[in-house]
């Protein structure tokens, strides 16, 4: 029994090394670990950003979202767009620093920011408009908690519990 063999023509090499070359360019645009992104930021929630066009959430705090409704004193605020003004209030217009660790499921951008060396997801966290996501802030949660700050001065649902009881 004769097998055949196959062969690559000229201008099977040169689609094999363009598709490796598309493959490793998306790899590098996929994954934008250690990448810094500097500039003035806009805030679309208690948690996300945009620089320029590119989308960016902060790592390790979850804020509540724009629809969600927290309570103080029983009366009901809508706590998403509070910590939304709270983050707009926190960087009014300063100039950011970010550094990328990778995309979440929404393909935004996860970084850590800061503000003149200052965390803002740990100003966040400390001042009660978000919560540790993944323990990252967690003695942050601990003290605003034990302060009564933002959320914590009345009653709220986690955001990510709020979210998965309005999916269904």
């Amino acid at each position: 029994m004769r097998r055949r063999r196959r062969r690559f023509g000229k201008s099977g090499i040169q689609s094999l090394i363009i598709a490796l070359a598309l493959a490793g360019g998306a790899g590098i645009a996929l994954k934008p670990n250690d990448r810094n992104l500097d500039g003035r930021a806009q805030v679309t929630d208690g948690d996300t950003i945009r620089i320029g066009d590119t989308r960016i959430r902060l790592k390790g705090i979850d804020a509540p979202e724009m629809q969600q409704t927290c309570s103080r004193d029983r009366r009901s605020y809508r706590c998403g767009d509070v910590a939304r003004r709270a983050l707009i209030d926190m960087i009014s217009g300063e100039p950011i620093q970010c550094r990328a660790s990778g995309r979440d499921r929404y393909r935004r951008i996860l970084a850590r920011c800061t503000i003149g060396g200052v965390d803002i997801g740990a100003r966040m966290v400390e001042q009660g408009w978000a919560v540790s996501y993944g323990r990252d802030y967690d003695m942050q949660e601990f003290r605003a908690q034990s302060r009564s700050a933002g959320l914590w001065s009345g009653e709220f649902e986690r955001p990510q519990d709020w979210r998965r009881r309005q999916s269904g």
